[in-house]
């Protein structure tokens, strides 16, 4: 469990950083689009046993990664008026996401 919590603290930090380079929403879309290949990517070359899994998928990427910030995004674009930013925003960041983990185990699998 300490290293899941310590991979969470790398993650978490790593966020904060990538958001201070690109805003938020589109920050917080490139982060959850990355996190999400590299989940891809991860739960292919990783074994389903020991402790590096749990360290990088739970920990460092689900602390990178961000669903609180996802909806704090889209709720903010509601309230600034933007619905239709809001749904695009939210269609995309599922969307992304979930062919950036298909695409990170796809290209993973060719590769081992």
């Amino acid at each position: 469990m300490f290293l899941i919590a310590a991979g969470g603290a790398i993650g978490s930090v790593l966020r904060a950083l990538a958001i201070t380079f690109v805003a938020a929403p589109i920050g917080t879309l490139i982060v959850n689009v990355l996190g999400s290949a590299l989940m891809g990517v991860l739960w292919v070359v990783l074994p389903r046993s020991g402790v590096i899994g749990p360290f990088l998928m739970t920990g460092v990427l689900g602390g990178f990664t961000t669903f609180s910030a996802f909806s704090l995004d889209s709720l903010r674009l509601i309230e600034a008026g933007r619905p239709l930013g809001a749904l695009v925003y939210m269609g995309g960041s599922v969307g992304l996401s979930l062919l950036a983990v298909c695409a990170g185990a796809m290209i993973a699998r060719t590769m081992i």
